[in-house]
Protein backbone atom coordinates (compact mmCIF):
# COMPACT_ATOMS: atom_id res chain seq x y z
CA UNK A 1 0.00 0.00 0.00
CA UNK A 2 1.38 3.41 -1.00
CA UNK A 3 1.86 6.40 1.29
CA UNK A 4 -0.91 8.97 0.88
CA UNK A 5 0.37 11.66 3.29
CA UNK A 6 3.77 12.10 4.87
CA UNK A 7 4.36 14.67 7.63
CA UNK A 8 8.07 15.48 7.97
CA UNK A 9 9.27 17.56 10.94
CA UNK A 10 6.17 19.76 10.89
CA UNK A 11 6.25 22.60 13.43
CA UNK A 12 4.18 25.75 13.74
CA UNK A 13 5.15 28.72 15.89
CA UNK A 14 2.95 31.67 16.78
CA UNK A 15 3.59 34.91 18.60
CA UNK A 16 0.72 35.41 21.04
CA UNK A 17 -1.66 38.18 20.06
CA UNK A 18 0.39 39.36 17.11
CA UNK A 19 0.98 38.76 13.42
CA UNK A 20 4.65 38.29 12.43
CA UNK A 21 7.01 39.71 15.06
CA UNK A 22 5.34 43.14 15.04
CA UNK A 23 8.58 44.88 16.01
CA UNK A 24 10.87 46.49 13.44
CA UNK A 25 14.04 45.20 15.11
CA UNK A 26 12.71 41.59 15.15
CA UNK A 27 11.54 41.79 11.54
CA UNK A 28 14.88 43.20 10.37
CA UNK A 29 16.79 40.60 12.37
CA UNK A 30 14.71 37.76 10.89
CA UNK A 31 15.12 39.14 7.33
CA UNK A 32 18.88 39.56 7.74
CA UNK A 33 19.45 36.08 9.15
CA UNK A 34 17.31 34.27 6.59
CA UNK A 35 17.90 36.24 3.36
CA UNK A 36 21.42 37.61 3.77
CA UNK A 37 23.25 35.20 6.06
CA UNK A 38 21.22 32.18 4.82
CA UNK A 39 20.78 30.96 8.37
CA UNK A 40 17.86 29.51 10.29
CA UNK A 41 15.08 31.79 11.49
CA UNK A 42 16.41 32.98 14.90
CA UNK A 43 12.90 32.92 16.38
CA UNK A 44 12.66 29.17 15.88
CA UNK A 45 15.05 28.74 18.79
CA UNK A 46 12.70 30.29 21.32
CA UNK A 47 9.19 29.57 22.42
CA UNK A 48 7.29 27.40 24.83
CA UNK A 49 5.04 24.38 24.60
CA UNK A 50 1.45 25.33 23.78
CA UNK A 51 -0.05 24.64 27.21
CA UNK A 52 -3.24 26.72 27.25
CA UNK A 53 -3.88 26.06 30.96
CA UNK A 54 -0.76 27.81 32.28
CA UNK A 55 0.66 31.27 31.85
CA UNK A 56 4.02 31.21 30.10
CA UNK A 57 7.08 33.43 30.17
CA UNK A 58 7.62 33.64 26.39
CA UNK A 59 5.55 35.46 23.76
CA UNK A 60 6.28 32.64 21.33
CA UNK A 61 4.51 29.27 21.47
CA UNK A 62 4.78 26.10 19.43
CA UNK A 63 1.29 25.06 18.34
CA UNK A 64 2.98 22.03 16.74
CA UNK A 65 6.46 20.69 17.32
CA UNK A 66 8.36 18.06 15.30
CA UNK A 67 5.38 16.14 13.91
CA UNK A 68 6.46 13.06 11.93
CA UNK A 69 4.11 10.31 10.74
CA UNK A 70 2.73 8.71 7.59
CA UNK A 71 -0.80 7.89 6.46
CA UNK A 72 -1.28 5.00 4.04
CA UNK A 73 -3.65 5.19 1.09
CA UNK A 74 -7.13 4.05 2.12
CA UNK A 75 -6.50 4.59 5.83
CA UNK A 76 -9.07 6.34 8.01
CA UNK A 77 -6.91 8.09 10.58
CA UNK A 78 -8.41 9.56 13.75
CA UNK A 79 -6.53 12.54 15.20
CA UNK A 80 -7.21 12.70 18.92
CA UNK A 81 -6.31 15.19 21.62
CA UNK A 82 -7.60 17.76 24.06
CA UNK A 83 -8.57 21.27 23.02
CA UNK A 84 -5.39 23.13 22.13
CA UNK A 85 -3.41 19.97 21.34
CA UNK A 86 -2.76 21.13 17.75
CA UNK A 87 -5.27 19.00 15.82
CA UNK A 88 -6.91 21.78 13.83
CA UNK A 89 -3.58 23.51 13.19
CA UNK A 90 -2.21 20.29 11.70
CA UNK A 91 -5.20 19.95 9.38
CA UNK A 92 -4.99 23.62 8.36
CA UNK A 93 -1.36 23.11 7.38
CA UNK A 94 -2.31 20.01 5.38
CA UNK A 95 -5.12 21.94 3.68
CA UNK A 96 -2.74 24.86 2.95
CA UNK A 97 -4.83 27.30 4.96
CA UNK A 98 -1.62 28.20 6.79
CA UNK A 99 2.04 27.36 6.22
CA UNK A 100 4.26 25.39 8.60
CA UNK A 101 7.13 27.17 10.34
CA UNK A 102 9.37 24.18 9.64
CA UNK A 103 8.97 20.90 7.78
CA UNK A 104 7.13 19.65 4.73
CA UNK A 105 4.01 17.65 3.93
CA UNK A 106 3.87 15.34 0.94
CA UNK A 107 0.32 14.49 -0.14
CA UNK A 108 -0.65 12.32 -3.10
CA UNK A 109 -3.72 13.78 -4.79
CA UNK A 110 -6.42 16.36 -4.28
CA UNK A 111 -7.46 17.34 -0.77
CA UNK A 112 -11.00 18.27 0.22
CA UNK A 113 -11.31 19.89 3.65
CA UNK A 114 -14.15 20.62 6.03
CA UNK A 115 -12.40 22.38 8.88
CA UNK A 116 -15.07 24.64 10.33
CA UNK A 117 -18.60 25.79 9.57
CA UNK A 118 -18.61 27.69 6.29
CA UNK A 119 -15.10 26.74 5.19
CA UNK A 120 -14.66 27.64 1.53
CA UNK A 121 -18.11 29.21 1.19
CA UNK A 122 -18.79 32.74 -0.04
CA UNK A 123 -21.79 33.95 2.00
CA UNK A 124 -23.21 36.09 -0.84
CA UNK A 125 -23.19 33.17 -3.28
CA UNK A 126 -25.95 30.58 -3.44
CA UNK A 127 -25.48 26.96 -2.48
CA UNK A 128 -25.35 25.99 -6.16
CA UNK A 129 -22.72 28.62 -6.94
CA UNK A 130 -20.62 27.53 -3.97
CA UNK A 131 -20.68 23.93 -5.21
CA UNK A 132 -19.26 25.00 -8.58
CA UNK A 133 -16.72 27.32 -6.96
CA UNK A 134 -15.44 24.60 -4.61
CA UNK A 135 -15.19 22.12 -7.46
CA UNK A 136 -13.24 24.60 -9.58
CA UNK A 137 -10.84 25.28 -6.69
CA UNK A 138 -10.21 21.51 -6.53
CA UNK A 139 -9.35 21.50 -10.24
CA UNK A 140 -12.54 19.85 -11.52
CA UNK A 141 -14.15 20.76 -14.82
CA UNK A 142 -17.66 22.18 -15.03
CA UNK A 143 -18.84 18.94 -16.64
CA UNK A 144 -17.46 16.87 -13.75
CA UNK A 145 -19.19 19.06 -11.18
CA UNK A 146 -22.51 18.89 -13.08
CA UNK A 147 -22.25 15.10 -13.11
CA UNK A 148 -21.98 15.09 -9.30
CA UNK A 149 -24.45 17.90 -8.62
CA UNK A 150 -27.56 15.78 -8.08
CA UNK A 151 -25.70 13.46 -5.65
CA UNK A 152 -24.39 16.40 -3.65
CA UNK A 153 -27.79 18.08 -3.38
CA UNK A 154 -29.55 14.83 -2.48
CA UNK A 155 -27.00 13.96 0.21
CA UNK A 156 -27.03 17.44 1.76
CA UNK A 157 -30.82 17.63 2.02
CA UNK A 158 -30.87 21.38 1.24
CA UNK A 159 -32.47 21.22 -2.22
CA UNK A 160 -35.15 23.76 -1.32
CA UNK A 161 -32.48 26.35 -0.45
CA UNK A 162 -30.00 25.52 -3.22
CA UNK A 163 -30.47 28.89 -4.93
CA UNK A 164 -30.47 30.88 -1.68
CA UNK A 165 -27.29 32.73 -0.54
CA UNK A 166 -25.49 30.62 2.04
CA UNK A 167 -25.41 33.54 4.49
CA UNK A 168 -29.05 32.64 5.16
CA UNK A 169 -28.23 28.99 5.94
CA UNK A 170 -28.24 27.69 9.49
CA UNK A 171 -24.97 26.22 10.77
CA UNK A 172 -26.42 22.72 10.35
CA UNK A 173 -27.41 23.37 6.72
CA UNK A 174 -23.98 24.85 6.00
CA UNK A 175 -22.23 21.80 7.41
CA UNK A 176 -24.51 19.46 5.46
CA UNK A 177 -23.74 21.17 2.16
CA UNK A 178 -20.06 21.61 2.97
CA UNK A 179 -19.60 17.93 3.80
CA UNK A 180 -21.57 16.84 0.75
CA UNK A 181 -19.32 18.92 -1.50
CA UNK A 182 -16.11 17.69 0.16
CA UNK A 183 -17.16 14.04 0.05
CA UNK A 184 -18.60 13.87 -3.48
CA UNK A 185 -16.09 15.82 -5.56
CA UNK A 186 -13.79 12.76 -5.65
CA UNK A 187 -10.85 13.95 -3.54
CA UNK A 188 -8.00 11.53 -2.93
CA UNK A 189 -7.79 12.86 0.64
CA UNK A 190 -10.77 13.96 2.75
CA UNK A 191 -10.05 16.06 5.85
CA UNK A 192 -12.89 16.48 8.37
CA UNK A 193 -12.61 18.43 11.61
CA UNK A 194 -15.03 18.45 14.57
CA UNK A 195 -17.70 20.26 12.52
CA UNK A 196 -19.85 17.14 12.11
CA UNK A 197 -20.88 17.63 15.74
CA UNK A 198 -22.99 20.56 14.51
CA UNK A 199 -25.17 18.25 12.43
CA UNK A 200 -28.09 16.27 13.81
CA UNK A 201 -27.88 12.56 14.69
CA UNK A 202 -29.30 11.48 11.33
CA UNK A 203 -26.74 13.47 9.38
CA UNK A 204 -23.82 12.35 11.57
CA UNK A 205 -24.74 8.71 10.89
CA UNK A 206 -25.07 9.47 7.19
CA UNK A 207 -21.71 11.28 7.10
CA UNK A 208 -19.85 8.48 8.89
CA UNK A 209 -21.35 5.96 6.44
CA UNK A 210 -20.16 8.08 3.52
CA UNK A 211 -16.63 8.32 4.94
CA UNK A 212 -16.56 4.54 5.32
CA UNK A 213 -17.61 4.17 1.69
CA UNK A 214 -14.92 6.63 0.59
CA UNK A 215 -12.14 4.78 2.40
CA UNK A 216 -13.16 1.13 2.01
CA UNK A 217 -15.05 1.20 -1.26
CA UNK A 218 -13.01 3.79 -3.14
CA UNK A 219 -9.62 3.42 -1.44
CA UNK A 220 -9.37 7.10 -0.55
CA UNK A 221 -7.74 8.51 2.57
CA UNK A 222 -9.69 10.18 5.40
CA UNK A 223 -8.36 12.24 8.31
CA UNK A 224 -10.99 12.68 10.99
CA UNK A 225 -10.81 14.88 14.10
CA UNK A 226 -13.40 14.34 16.80
CA UNK A 227 -13.89 14.19 20.56
CA UNK A 228 -16.55 11.53 20.07
CA UNK A 229 -14.77 8.29 20.90
CA UNK A 230 -17.67 6.14 19.65
CA UNK A 231 -17.52 7.78 16.20
CA UNK A 232 -13.75 7.42 16.07
CA UNK A 233 -13.88 3.73 16.99
CA UNK A 234 -16.64 3.10 14.44
CA UNK A 235 -14.95 4.89 11.56
CA UNK A 236 -11.17 4.82 12.03
CA UNK A 237 -8.62 2.04 11.83
CA UNK A 238 -5.64 3.96 13.23
CA UNK A 239 -5.19 6.91 15.54
CA UNK A 240 -2.64 9.59 16.38
CA UNK A 241 -2.73 11.19 19.82
CA UNK A 242 -1.55 14.80 20.16
CA UNK A 243 -0.67 16.54 23.41
CA UNK A 244 0.53 20.16 23.58
CA UNK A 245 1.51 20.10 19.91
CA UNK A 246 3.49 16.84 19.95
CA UNK A 247 2.65 13.27 18.95
CA UNK A 248 2.47 11.19 22.14
CA UNK A 249 1.06 8.00 20.65
CA UNK A 250 0.30 6.18 17.41
CA UNK A 251 -1.43 2.87 16.91
CA UNK A 252 -4.81 1.18 16.60
CA UNK A 253 -7.76 3.47 17.15
CA UNK A 254 -8.93 1.44 20.15
CA UNK A 255 -5.59 1.78 21.94
CA UNK A 256 -5.39 5.51 21.18
CA UNK A 257 -8.96 6.15 22.40
CA UNK A 258 -8.23 4.16 25.56
CA UNK A 259 -5.05 6.14 26.13
CA UNK A 260 -6.83 9.45 25.54
CA UNK A 261 -9.59 8.56 27.98
CA UNK A 262 -7.10 7.43 30.61
CA UNK A 263 -5.11 10.63 30.14
CA UNK A 264 -8.31 12.65 30.43
CA UNK A 265 -9.21 11.00 33.72
CA UNK A 266 -5.66 11.19 35.02
CA UNK A 267 -3.23 13.27 33.02
CA UNK A 268 -0.25 11.51 34.60
CA UNK A 269 -1.44 8.00 33.79
CA UNK A 270 0.11 6.26 30.79
CA UNK A 271 0.11 2.62 29.81
CA UNK A 272 1.55 3.37 26.36
CA UNK A 273 4.63 5.37 25.46
CA UNK A 274 5.73 5.83 21.88
CA UNK A 275 8.25 8.00 20.07
CA UNK A 276 9.24 8.65 16.49
CA UNK A 277 12.37 7.13 15.00
CA UNK A 278 15.54 9.19 15.46
CA UNK A 279 17.62 8.77 12.31
CA UNK A 280 20.80 9.53 14.26
CA UNK A 281 20.40 6.64 16.72
CA UNK A 282 21.70 3.12 16.07
CA UNK A 283 19.63 1.68 18.94
CA UNK A 284 16.31 3.10 20.09
CA UNK A 285 13.32 2.18 22.20
CA UNK A 286 10.34 3.06 20.00
CA UNK A 287 7.48 1.89 22.19
CA UNK A 288 6.75 0.72 25.74
CA UNK A 289 3.41 -0.82 26.70
CA UNK A 290 1.95 -2.04 29.98
CA UNK A 291 -0.21 -5.09 29.30
CA UNK A 292 -2.42 -7.52 31.17
CA UNK A 293 -2.32 -11.31 30.76
CA UNK A 294 -4.37 -11.02 27.55
CA UNK A 295 -1.78 -8.62 26.09
CA UNK A 296 -4.22 -5.70 26.28
CA UNK A 297 -3.17 -2.18 27.30
CA UNK A 298 -3.94 -1.72 30.98
CA UNK A 299 -2.94 0.73 33.68
CA UNK A 300 -4.82 -0.62 36.73
CA UNK A 301 -4.20 -4.13 38.09
CA UNK A 302 -4.96 -6.17 41.16
CA UNK A 303 -2.09 -7.69 43.09
CA UNK A 304 -3.22 -11.12 41.84
CA UNK A 305 -2.48 -10.23 38.21
CA UNK A 306 0.73 -10.57 36.22
CA UNK A 307 1.98 -7.32 34.68
CA UNK A 308 3.75 -7.40 31.33
CA UNK A 309 5.98 -4.73 29.85
CA UNK A 310 6.33 -5.02 26.08
CA UNK A 311 9.25 -3.04 24.64
CA UNK A 312 9.67 -2.44 20.90
CA UNK A 313 13.21 -1.69 19.72
CA UNK A 314 14.72 -0.50 16.47
CA UNK A 315 18.30 -1.67 15.94
CA UNK A 316 20.29 -0.31 13.01
CA UNK A 317 23.69 -1.36 14.29
CA UNK A 318 24.65 -3.74 17.10
CA UNK A 319 26.29 -2.03 20.06
CA UNK A 320 28.83 -4.02 22.13
CA UNK A 321 28.16 -4.25 25.84
CA UNK A 322 24.67 -2.75 25.67
CA UNK A 323 22.30 -3.39 28.58
CA UNK A 324 18.96 -2.05 29.73
CA UNK A 325 18.07 -0.77 33.17
CA UNK A 326 14.46 -0.78 34.39
CA UNK A 327 13.47 0.86 37.66
CA UNK A 328 10.06 0.97 39.29
CA UNK A 329 9.47 3.72 41.80
CA UNK A 330 6.59 4.95 43.91
CA UNK A 331 5.21 8.43 43.39
CA UNK A 332 7.35 9.74 46.26
CA UNK A 333 10.49 8.61 44.38
CA UNK A 334 11.22 5.52 46.48
CA UNK A 335 12.79 2.82 44.30
CA UNK A 336 11.05 -0.50 44.99
CA UNK A 337 12.31 -2.72 42.16
CA UNK A 338 15.23 -2.68 39.72
CA UNK A 339 15.95 -5.03 36.84
CA UNK A 340 18.94 -5.24 34.52
CA UNK A 341 18.71 -6.92 31.09
CA UNK A 342 21.75 -8.98 32.17
CA UNK A 343 19.83 -10.45 35.16
CA UNK A 344 19.35 -13.92 33.68
CA UNK A 345 21.39 -14.05 30.48
CA UNK A 346 24.41 -11.81 30.04
CA UNK A 347 24.55 -9.45 27.04
CA UNK A 348 21.00 -10.36 26.06
CA UNK A 349 20.32 -7.08 24.23
CA UNK A 350 23.43 -7.56 22.10
CA UNK A 351 21.61 -10.41 20.38
CA UNK A 352 18.66 -8.30 19.18
CA UNK A 353 18.42 -8.60 15.37
CA UNK A 354 18.85 -5.68 13.01
CA UNK A 355 15.44 -4.09 12.49
CA UNK A 356 12.44 -4.02 14.82
CA UNK A 357 12.00 -6.55 17.62
CA UNK A 358 10.14 -6.93 20.91
CA UNK A 359 11.17 -7.80 24.46
CA UNK A 360 8.70 -8.86 27.16
CA UNK A 361 9.40 -8.29 30.86
CA UNK A 362 6.99 -9.79 33.40
CA UNK A 363 6.30 -8.96 37.02
CA UNK A 364 4.64 -11.97 38.57
CA UNK A 365 1.46 -11.63 40.56
CA UNK A 366 1.81 -10.96 44.29
CA UNK A 367 5.15 -9.20 43.85
CA UNK A 368 4.44 -5.50 44.42
CA UNK A 369 2.11 -4.05 47.02
CA UNK A 370 -0.79 -1.66 46.65
CA UNK A 371 0.16 1.71 45.19
CA UNK A 372 0.93 3.78 42.10
CA UNK A 373 4.20 3.04 40.32
CA UNK A 374 6.29 4.83 37.73
CA UNK A 375 8.42 2.90 35.24
CA UNK A 376 11.79 4.20 34.07
CA UNK A 377 14.00 2.79 31.31
CA UNK A 378 17.54 3.59 30.19
CA UNK A 379 20.05 1.84 27.94
CA UNK A 380 23.81 2.03 28.32
CA UNK A 381 26.90 0.37 26.90
CA UNK A 382 29.63 -0.81 29.24
CA UNK A 383 32.07 -0.94 26.36
CA UNK A 384 35.39 0.95 26.65
CA UNK A 385 35.54 1.00 30.46
CA UNK A 386 33.58 4.14 31.33
CA UNK A 387 30.79 3.25 28.91
CA UNK A 388 28.37 5.62 27.24
CA UNK A 389 24.67 6.39 27.10
CA UNK A 390 22.80 4.80 24.18
CA UNK A 391 19.14 5.75 24.73
CA UNK A 392 17.49 7.45 27.70
CA UNK A 393 13.67 7.35 27.56
CA UNK A 394 13.55 8.00 31.33
CA UNK A 395 10.27 7.88 33.29
CA UNK A 396 7.77 6.88 30.66
CA UNK A 397 4.91 4.74 32.03
CA UNK A 398 2.69 4.54 35.07
CA UNK A 399 0.41 1.90 36.57
CA UNK A 400 -1.63 1.28 39.70
CA UNK A 401 -1.95 -1.84 41.85
CA UNK A 402 -5.02 -2.54 43.98
CA UNK A 403 -5.72 -5.34 46.45
CA UNK A 404 -9.42 -6.08 46.46
CA UNK A 405 -9.22 -9.40 48.24
CA UNK A 406 -11.71 -9.71 51.06
CA UNK A 407 -11.00 -13.27 52.04
CA UNK A 408 -7.62 -12.40 53.54
CA UNK A 409 -8.77 -9.82 56.03
CA UNK A 410 -7.60 -6.22 55.84
CA UNK A 411 -6.10 -4.81 52.65
CA UNK A 412 -2.33 -5.05 52.66
CA UNK A 413 0.09 -2.15 52.82
CA UNK A 414 3.84 -2.18 52.31
CA UNK A 415 5.98 -2.34 49.21
CA UNK A 416 5.36 -6.03 48.50
CA UNK A 417 2.29 -8.27 48.46
CA UNK A 418 4.04 -11.67 48.56
CA UNK A 419 1.97 -14.40 50.17
CA UNK A 420 4.06 -16.28 52.76
CA UNK A 421 3.47 -19.85 53.86
CA UNK A 422 3.01 -20.12 57.64
CA UNK A 423 4.24 -23.65 58.28
CA UNK A 424 3.44 -25.29 61.57
CA UNK A 425 5.94 -27.70 63.11
CA UNK A 426 4.36 -30.22 65.46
Amino acid sequence: MSVSIKFENISKQYRLGLVSTQTLSHDLNRWWKINVQRKEDPYLKIGEVNDRAHKGTSEYVWALKDIDFEVQQGDVLGIIGKNGAGKSTLLKILSKVTAPTTGTIKAAGRIASLLEVGTGFHPEMTGRENIFMNGAIMGMSKAEIKRKLDEIVDFSGVERYLDTPTKRYSSGMTVRLGFAIAAHLEPEILVVDEVLAVGDAEFQKKAIGKMQDISKGEGRTVLFVSHNMASLRMLCSRGVLLYNGSVTGQGSIDSMCDLYLRDTNNSDEKSLWEIQENINKDFQLLKAEILNSKYELESTFTCDETIKFRLTFLVKKRIPGIYGYLDITREDGTIVLVSDSNDIIFNKLESLPIGKSEVIIEINKRTLGVGTYIVGLNFTSSYNFGGFNVDSPGKICKFELQDDTTDRGNKRGGYFSTLLDWKINY
